[in-house]
């Protein structure tokens, strides 16, 4: 049985925000963001609203039908993402979630100074399932929606993987390592990963 998707909206806007909040309390990424568990819990579901609220801005918020799981991409034009240090996206993060939070900015920093930028691309910035449904096929649905479409448009897709769980999911729906790893200072890996199109893909 298929699994049925729609494109959030404002209205989803809270709902988005819980997914990912509750999909991220125990990734490496977010622990080394919020290193106090207390602070995490008290901050981190900011900082998801603030990456929310980007991409409903500018992108589109996949979301399955019954809330459980929802995917944010951005479609990025060729030349316009390549780190640019004038860029004040991060710095206006930290200060909206944690002002005194420094590695908000970082992360945002540094996933962008290693974001590919020859080519458009669809952008898959974060991906969430609600704890109680992972394992599903949920993630790989929401992720197959848009290969599909990509395959069909000749479009390549790109996104950076925070643990080794992930990032074997990725491979297996075809994307492959895009340059080096970038390690954290002090903290986890975070895996650059590009996907070119399959134009005979069969969905």
């Amino acid at each position: 049985m298929g699994v049925a998707i729609r494109t959030a909206d404002e209205g989803d806007r809270d709902l988005v925000v819980r997914i990912l909040d509750e999909a991220f309390q125990d990734d490496p990424v977010s622990g080394w963001v919020f290193p106090d568990a207390q602070d995490r819990r008290a901050k981190h579901p900011g900082l998801m609203a603030a990456f929310t609220d980007v991409v409903l801005a500018s992108g589109r918020v996949d979301l399955t039908e019954d809330g459980s799981a929802c995917a944010l991409w951005l479609s990025m034009p060729a030349g316009e993402h390549d780190g640019d240090a004038e860029d004040d996206g991060p710095a206006q993060v930290r200060q909206a979630v944690d002002p005194d939070n420094e590695r908000i900015e970082a992360i945002g920093r540094l996933t962008a100074a290693i974001h590919p930028s020859g080519r458009a691309h669809e952008y898959l910035w974060m991906i969430g399932v609600a704890p109680g449904r992972q394992g599903e096929g949920l993630g790989t649905a929401l992720i197959e929606s848009v290969l599909d479409r990509c395959d069909r448009e000749g479009r390549p897709a790109y996104l950076e993987a925070s643990n080794a769980r992930s990032r074997e999911l990725y491979e297996r729906l075809g994307f492959e390592l895009a340059g080096p790893v970038l390690d954290l200072p002090d903290g986890p890996a975070m895996w650059p990963m590009w996907r070119e199109p399959r134009p005979h893909r069969v969905s």
